[in-house]
């Protein structure tokens, strides 16, 4: 409904006047006009165009910006004849700041002032992020770079406030702070964890309040080996009869891929229709053909598939999926591709037609029909309408002739106005479009206007053109634009005609020229412009002519040409030589601007095949533009406009809206201020009511129409070369490199071992601006190269065929000879029938063969090389060639040899600190009856700090798997107790902290994988959050703080969740299970857990608060029940952190009449008769940190001494203990006891004395650190230890041997059960394992299934996916073994998991191999059996 007073204008209803009124009228003839951008870049430098046409007295012309700062006057010209003034001038700085530009023309007899806005607008600098590569396998590092450049591309100074690194489940994993990039390359890395979270990644750039991210992924991966294209069209007609196809397969260096080629092409249906398809599919074609010599098939569709049903249903697109099956190997690769469909079978247009008539001339023109592919289209019947398009009238029935032409003549006798003129296939307009989607024919339109004589009050008939092109205009060359005018109607005389040109929205060159003026109806001609193309000009130009005419009527025309992307720095890469071989050396020559810093990279093709379209592109630069072009005005700069008012009416075709000079200024984002008649008014008052416009009956919209915005806004003779390869990285290069003053720089190379082509990504950076190399790629290929296949481990007694095929891609035969380097480790037995010097021709492969058997235990190496040999022996008569690089391939595999059974070690632990004194300590080694004969050995070591052997084994305290939440912290909080000990006692070294805060990040990022929206963990990420598992985390990250990056969100979160937990008694909660089951007791679980939780907020913060002092209260209140040992020693300490010394007192006096006390030696268990070490260490450690956590006296030190050479005997051989929690307290107690007891002098002489010999050791100040460690000549007998001097000394003894499976006893039962079908070929294996638990308790702690693979032998992957359920939480593969995290086995209840093993690698006679299952928290409580095949040679 329209507003009282106003009306929408339609032509039928009104015709205006259109000439500008104004209050005081120009002098007659005499015209200014002030062009002028909408928009000017703060400090940038642009122009601006005042005229003054025909003046006829002395005219003065001032131009001036005015801004809050100041008033800059840009033009100030005086003259009596026409003239036209260009100013360059530079915008001043202001931001963001809508300004006024006043425009002053003053004669004696003529004043006209008048203001228009102006946008001031600051552009900030533009940043990228670059990294590596766009995906990365877990534990892969990533490196980023930071580049800022201004917007004309120069470098730019910012800082950075902050950069972090955020993962799928937007949890801040790292953090840099501050960082700035002083014009030049930020570059930084960040080392993602082994069992990184799969996903999306985002590098995010804080600059103030605007963020930038930059995202990558993380997937486990296969890189493929070769790449799939697709040759097809785009779009595809609905007409043609057949959809050309031709899919190729290429190896990543080069070669085509021998195999089938698979293609499936379909018309899908739409997803949003709702039909009956019950029966029904969407029209699908599926074909495979061979691949020929090029890789490559061709395949021919028939487009009749595709339109058998109804098209309503059917998408406008043709959906290809292309699969490449690799020969021999059957693995594939596919492509996908959408094809549009076009549904316009054939198109007509008007050729040889004029564009202007006189009144009663003939239009005399031509129709011209071809099909969709331009062919064509004799005899057809086209029928010729003129008129508006609905309502258009048939003139005229045509036949195209055998050039598919039809010509046409109109008279115009009744004619006195344009004419619109339409050729047709159909006999009435409306059927037009009838059958859109069954293909129709495109109709065509033409339009002649009426050549009149010119006034301001006559529609304009005159018209100028900007000829586009076609093709880019390339950088750093001159074109002719060239200019087409057509005056109609004009008087004799000449017009001025004036260009100007535009790049990213400023006036960047302006002229004018004189266009002469016939007498006659019309002028036609043209001119030209000449553009020097300067890469400040790109990506695009818009030239925008306008004429004034005789008549005073202005006709203007602009449009767009695309410019070759390029920059004032050229960068150029060249590696020298053009091609290479594995592990050859290279030269890389970068050429830049002098004095540039290049940021280098080159990665793997495979990695971009992987992931397509996400590397760094010039486009990718370009659209960091702030502004590429302007085609509005915006609206801070729109100036108000009042309604028109007009006393009469008058007639005025819509057409006048196309030529409407304004919006051709406003579509490249030019202003305007004269007071020529330029504009058709927004709106028009007559007799009191206002007028809008309407639509007339072609469709054009008269006074709205949509604005399209482009600006982008952030985002021989010689010594043959031998090839040994063993680097295989995905990214090569990634490196900065200076130019220097030459502008050019040799980077010499080694080219990784990896046969593929590397593809190069190069940007420089120079005070003149940024510069891009076009991409470059070196590809690496051995011209024969051999691969060996070995079994990743076998058992000492095992043999097994080694393999080498060697493959041939020389155009030529080549004899090759294949030799197996000697080793002392193994033998190898040729096989009679092979021969190791043959003939090998192009394009074919050969496999040889040996047995091998290994004589020595351990990491074997097995080398094998094949060399091309020069001969006079012709193969398949052709002449034997050699080829000049590459004759030699050498490759080297690692294969474990292992012993017999099961692996054991056992330690004798003593740490003695003798004053001035000796101390000694004896012991025996006895070998068990049933070890495996050769696999003992016997190591002694030393190292002068109780900490010193757990940080020589930061990564691997346990020998037990890190696959859950828990154990994942297992492994991270040790490195805080240490790496804080030693930062408190000076003795943190850049290298170990270096090491200890990469464990910690690792650890932090890991932990992610466990965390749940809600701030909590759990043990493997789902399921139900753990209330113990969150404070252990919440605990850890606060303590790493100090040293890592920790979101503090992260922390927050799990503190906010375990305040939820807290219960009106105070008390937390129990969600989830407590770790090990043994740490019940007496008390309820409410109790330990609270106290848990306490004791981890007073080590965050001393401080006391509300739901501190409630879970204290609930504490004291079950004080009394001193029955579970571990909850007392908890409490102890949690109540010492609090500082209440009465209750502590209470539980250190209960805990000291509990205390297992012999020799000097001082230790607690649960209960009497409990044998756990794990929860004896746990209980120990806490009553330890209880008694150093309160200004401990030196009676306190004497105590916890006794306490310390206690933990000191249970450690393992790798500085931890039996499980997890008890090696993360016991550490933490002992790093505390280290602080204070450390001293800075002494130094102990330690004498290890066995029975064949004597070793000796020195203990100092300079070696206290250092782990000391000798194999020992006997494994068995009495060894004594002798340790004197001044200052502690930590030895151990270790025992590593290998036992065949005991029959043993104990809480959990292993039986094992291997089938298969013997005469079968296939030597599939499927193994049956039962576990039970028959213990005392309801169920046991987390179990672990330890499988490990025969030799040669590999778990069946659809077996091994299907073995996880509700009761196995987790299954990790590593190397040859199979472990299976079983949440609980409840007791006398069997679980039984079955698993299939596949035969990859032949071996015999094939020995038995181990399954062993055991408690993750009471690894003491385990059991072991063996399985064997039943179809083939056991040897033992």
């Amino acid at each position: 409904m329209d507003h009282p007073g106003t009306r929408v204008l339609t032509w039928t209803l009104i015709c205006v006047f259109l000439s500008w009124m104004s209050v005081t009228q120009a002098a007659p003839g005499m015209h200014y006009m002030v062009t002028f951008p909408a928009v000017l870049e703060a400090g940038a430098e642009t122009q601006i165009c005042g005229s003054v046409l025909m003046p006829n007295e002395s005219v003065r012309l001032t131009v001036t910006l005015r801004t809050e700062k100041e008033n800059k006057t840009l033009i100030k010209d005086m003259s009596t004849v026409t003239f036209h003034s260009y100013t360059k001038f530079k915008v001043p700085l202001a931001h963001n700041e809508v300004a006024e530009l006043e425009v002053d023309v003053q004669g004696q007899t003529f004043h006209r002032k008048e203001i228009k806005k102006v946008m001031i607008k600051t552009y900030q600098p533009m940043t990228f992020i670059q990294t590596d590569k766009p995906i990365y396998l877990p534990g892969q590092t990533v490196n980023f770079r930071v580049v800022t450049i201004d917007t004309k591309f120069r470098p730019a100074s910012l800082l950075y406030d902050k950069i972090h690194i955020e993962d799928p489940n937007h949890n801040k994993i790292e953090q840099w702070l501050n960082q700035t990039s002083n014009g030049k390359i930020l570059q930084l890395s960040y080392s993602l964890h082994s069992e990184a979270s799969e996903g999306t990644y985002h590098v995010t750039l804080q600059i103030g309040q605007d963020k930038l991210r930059h995202s990558f992924k993380v997937e486990k991966y296969v890189l493929p080996k070769f790449e799939v294209t697709i040759n097809a069209l785009e779009k595809v007609n609905i007409g043609q009869e057949v959809v050309k196809v031709e899919v190729c397969g290429k190896y990543t260096y080069g070669q085509s891929v021998p195999g089938e080629v698979h293609i499936e092409m379909c018309r899908p249906f739409y997803s949003y229709l709702r039909m009956d398809t019950e029966g029904v599919t969407a029209p699908c074609v599926k074909e495979t053909k061979k691949a020929d010599k090029s890789g490559c098939a061709t395949f021919d569709v028939m487009m009749s598939n595709f339109k058998n049903l109804d098209p309503k249903y059917l998408q406008n697109s043709l959906h290809l999926v292309a699969k490449v099956e690799e020969e021999g190997t059957e693995i594939t690769h596919q492509l996908e591709k959408y094809m549009e469909i076009s549904f316009v079978i054939a198109r007509l247009a008007f050729i040889e037609t004029p564009k202007i008539y006189e009144q009663g001339s003939d239009v005399v023109g031509k129709v011209k029909a071809v099909h969709y592919n331009d062919t064509p289209i004799p005899d057809m019947t086209v029928y010729l309408f003129e008129g508006n398009r609905w309502e258009a009238s048939k003139i005229q029935q045509l036949t195209t002739d055998s050039n598919g032409v039809a010509t046409f003549r109109y008279s115009t006798a009744e004619s006195k106005q344009r004419i619109s003129l339409w050729a047709s296939d159909k006999e009435e307009m409306e059927g037009m479009y009838s059958n859109y989607q069954s293909g129709h024919v495109e109709a065509g339109h033409h339009v002649v206007s009426l050549a009149q004589e010119a006034s301001p009050t006559v529609t304009a008939v005159s018209s100028l053109q900007v000829q586009t092109k076609d093709k880019p205009i390339p950088c750093d060359t001159e074109e002719d634009i060239t200019v087409k005018y057509t005056i109609v109607g004009e008087k004799w005389g000449s017009a001025d005609l004036i260009y100007v040109i535009l790049s990213r929205g400023a006036i960047i060159k302006q002229g004018d020229s004189t266009i002469p003026v016939q007498l006659k109806t019309v002028t036609e001609g043209q001119m030209s412009i000449k553009l020097l193309v300067s890469p400040e000009m790109a990506p695009e130009v818009q030239v925008l002519v306008y004429a004034i005419l005789p008549s005073e009527t202005v006709i203007a025309h602009s449009a767009e040409f695309v410019t070759e992307r390029c920059f004032r720095n050229k960068v150029s890469l060249e590696f020298s030589p053009s091609s290479a071989v594995p592990g050859e050396e290279n030269i890389l020559k970068v050429t830049a601007n002098p004095g540039s810093l290049c940021g280098l990279s080159a990665v793997d093709q495979s990695v971009l095949i992987k992931e397509p379209g996400k590397t760094l592109d010039i486009d990718k630069i370009f659209d960091l533009l702030p502004i590429q072009k302007l085609s509005y005005i915006p609206y801070e700069a729109q100036d108000p406009e009042e309604c028109l008012v007009v006393r009469s009416r008058r007639y005025v075709s819509p057409s006048s809206i196309i030529n409407d000079v304004f919006r051709v200024f406003q579509n490249v984002g030019l202003k305007i201020i004269t007071n020529l008649n330029i504009k058709v008014p927004t709106c028009v008052k007559y007799n009191g009511r206002e007028y809008f416009h309407g639509r007339d009956d072609d469709g054009i919209v008269a006074m709205s129409y949509e604005l399209e915005s482009d600006v982008a806004f952030v985002t021989s003779a010689l010594e043959p070369i031998e090839t040994v390869r063993t680097f295989f990285p995905e990214t090569w290069i990634w490196s900065l490199v200076e130019t220097g003053e030459t502008g050019t720089k040799d980077v010499p190379l080694t080219v990784p071992d990896t046969i593929t082509t590397w593809e190069t990504e190069a940007f420089c950076l120079s005070p003149q601006g940024f510069g891009l190399a076009p991409r470059k790629k070196l590809t690496v290929f051995q011209p024969f190269f051999l691969e060996l296949h070995l079994p990743y481990s076998i058992i000492r007694g095992e043999n097994f065929e080694l393999k080498a095929t060697v493959f041939n891609y020389l155009n030529s035969c080549i004899m090759v000879t294949v030799t197996p380097a000697p080793s002392s480790d193994y033998t190898l037995t040729p096989r009679p029938e092979d021969e190791y010097t043959t003939c090998l021709c192009s394009n074919n492969r050969k496999t040889f063969r040996w047995t091998l058997a290994p004589t020595a235990l351990g990491d074997v190496s097995v080398s094998v090389t094949a060399e091309a040999l020069e001969s006079h022996i012709t193969c398949s008569n052709e002449v034997v060639t050699v080829p000049e690089r590459g004759r030699i391939d050498t490759v080297s595999r690692r294969l474990k040899v292992k012993a017999e059974g099961i692996e054991r070690t056992m330690t004798s632990n003593w740490l003695l600190c003798p004053k001035d004194e000796i101390l000694t300590e004896e012991t025996e080694i006895e070998l068990p009856v049933n070890v495996v004969d050769g696999s003992s050995r016997a190591l002694v070591s030393v190292i002068g700090d109780i900490l010193g052997r757990a940080l020589n084994n930061l990564d691997g305290l346990l020998q037990m798997p890190y696959g859950c939440g828990e154990q994942n912290m297992a492994l991270m909080a040790p490195n805080i107790y240490i790496l804080q000990y030693l930062k408190d006692t000076n003795q943190l070294t850049p290298a170990v902290r270096e090491t200890g805060i990469s464990y910690l990040v690792n650890g932090y990022q890991g932990q992610m994988n466990y965390k749940h929206y809600n701030g909590a963990y759990s043990t493997f990420g789902s399921g139900t959050p753990n209330t113990w598992l969150t404070t252990f985390v919440m605990r850890c990250f606060s303590k790493a703080q100090n040293f890592i990056f920790i979101d503090p969100d992260v922390i927050n979160k799990a503190k906010e969740w375990l305040v939820s937990k807290q219960q009106s008694s105070g008390c937390y909660e129990l969600q989830g299970n407590l770790f090990n089951k043994a740490m019940k007791g007496g008390v309820s679980d409410e109790v330990t857990i609270s106290a848990y939780i306490t004791a981890a907020f007073l080590e965050m913060n001393s401080t006391i608060t509300e739901s501190v002092s409630k879970s204290l209260s609930c504490l004291k209140k079950n004080i009394s029940d001193l029955s579970n040992t571990y909850a007392t020693a908890l409490q102890a300490y949690t109540f010492t952190l609090a500082g209440d010394m009465e209750t502590r007192a209470t539980l250190l006096a209960h805990l000291d009449n509990v205390a297992i006390k012999h020799g000097g030696f001082i230790h607690w268990s649960q209960t009497a008769t409990d044998s756990s070490s794990s929860l004896s260490v746990e209980i120990s450690s806490y009553v330890l940190l209880a008694l150093l956590s309160a200004s401990p006296s030196i009676e306190d030190l004497g105590y916890a001494n006794q306490i310390v050479r206690w933990l000191t005997t249970q450690q393992n051989y790798y500085g931890g203990f039996s499980s997890t929690q008890d090696t993360v307290v016991a550490l933490q107690a002992l790093a505390l006891y280290s602080t204070l007891v450390f001293n800075p002098e002494g130094s102990s002489s330690v004498t290890v004395q066995s029975p064949s010999g004597q070793l000796d050791f020195v203990v100092n100040q300079e070696n206290k650190l250092l782990y000391q460690e000798q194999l020992l000549t006997d494994v068995t007998g009495k060894y004594k230890v002798e340790v004197k001097g001044t200052t502690c000394a930590s030895v151990q003894i270790s025992h590593h041997y290998n036992i065949l499976s005991p029959p043993t006893e104990t809480n959990l039962r292993l039986d094992t059960v291997a089938k298969a079908n013997c005469e079968s070929n296939n030597f599939t294996l499927t193994l049956k394992m039962i576990c039970t638990y028959t213990g005392n308790e309801v169920a046991t702690n987390m179990v672990i299934l330890d499988i490990k693979m025969l030799s040669g032998f590999v778990p069946e992957p659809q077996s091994l996916k299907m073995l996880k359920d509700e009761t196995v939480e987790r299954i990790d593969q590593k190397d040859d073994h199979i472990l299976l995290y079983i949440k609980e086995l409840r007791k006398e209840e069997p679980e039984v998991f079955t698993l299939q093993l596949l035969q990859k690698y032949s071996v015999s006679p094939l020995k038995a191999a181990p399954v062993q299952i055991y408690d993750y928290y009471q690894p003491a409580d385990q059991n072991e059996k063996v399985y064997r095949h039943p179809c083939i040679e056991v040897g033992g």
